[in-house]
Order: C-alpha cells, then sequence, then structure tokens
C-alpha cells in the first residue's frame, strides 16, 4: 500500500462519519436522550483526531503523484485549500464536541448551546468535507468534472503549469546526496 492508496481509503471516514454521527445527533435530539448526545459528541472528537493522519497522507499522496501527465496543479491547489477548510471545520467541531462532555461530565445534562453549535458545526463541516473529497474525486476521474471545473489541458505537456515540478525538484536537490 502506498500514500495514495492510504489516502483514498482514509479519506472516506470523516466524510460519511460526519453525516452518520450527524444523524445519530439528530436522533438524540428527536428522543431527547443525553447518552446519544454524548455518542454523538465522542464520535465528533473521534472523527477529529481521525482527520489528522488524513491531511498528512493527502500531503504525501500529492508529492507520490506530483510527476503524473494528468495531474493538474490547479485542481490539486483547488483540493488542498478546500482541505484546510475541512480540517478546520472538523478541528472546531471535534472542540465544541469534546468541550460538550466536558460540561456534560458527571452525568450533567449536555447545554443546548452546546449541541446548537455542534449540529451546525456538523452542518458546515460535511458540506465542507464533501466538497473536499468531489475536488479530490476530480484530480483523477474526469468523468465527474463540470465544464467549468479546474481541468488537465488536452495537451499538457505543451501548456504545463509547472508548479508541482519545481516543488519537487526544490525537495529533491535540498535532500543529502548519498
Amino acid at each position: 500500500m502506498n500514500w495514495v492508496h492510504l489516502h483514498l481509503a482514509l479519506n472516506h471516514i470523516p466524510v460519511l462519519g460526519t453525516l452518520f454521527v450527524g444523524i445519530l445527533l439528530a436522533t438524540a435530539l428527536i428522543k431527547r436522550s443525553e447518552e446519544l448526545k454524548r455518542t454523538s459528541l465522542a464520535g465528533f472528537v473521534a472523527l477529529t483526531i481521525i482527520s489528522i493522519p488524513i491531511k498528512f497522507t493527502g500531503d504525501f499522496a500529492r508529492e507520490a503523484v506530483a510527476q503524473s501527465e494528468w495531474l493538474s496543479a490547479a485542481g490539486v491547489a483547488a483540493h488542498e485549500q478546500s482541505a484546510d477548510q475541512a480540517t478546520t471545520g472538523m478541528f472546531l467541531l471535534g472542540l465544541v464536541a469534546a468541550f460538550g462532555l466536558y460540561l456534560g461530565r458527571r452525568q450533567r445534562p449536555i447545554p443546548g448551546w452546546v449541541v446548537g453549535a455542534t449540529v451546525f458545526l456538523a452542518l458546515v463541516t460535511f458540506a465542507l468535507m464533501a466538497r473536499t473529497a468531489n475536488l479530490g474525486g476530480q484530480l483523477r476521474h474526469e468523468e465527474i468534472r463540470s465544464v467549468s471545473t479546474i481541468h488537465t489541458p488536452p495537451h499538457r505537456s505543451a501548456t504545463r503549469d509547472r508548479s508541482c515540478d519545481l516543488m519537487m525538484r526544490d525537495q529533491r536537490s535540498a535532500e543529502p546526496q548519498r
């Protein structure tokens, strides 16, 4: 298994996890269950922790495919910017959820404002994660690209954006020679 495969395998967890834990939190609100609220908040904290290695595997995956003819540097930049936003959303969600668990320790009820903030952040984070996943998929799957989406020109070698090449050359030149 290489970094690209690992990134592709892991990146589905926070996207789908945010959706499913959000549904669990909605169920907790409907049933007025403190236990399900706690379980949901713990799920968001776990997803936040899982999101950390996903960001790093994405960086390594980019390095692994930087020389590929099909890779669009503009598409990579859009995906990375979106990933930064989604990761920030996930961290905020995890912090609020952890704070809610702290406030609800010793069987105290979790304050309503914390649950409301968690619901809001879960919706925003899911949207950011879904957007990031879509942009990542578009890097390799041209069949899901829309007309307005950044894409690789048909004759990339003639019009190639060299930023990925320059980045990789700079990294290789900075490595000690054996």
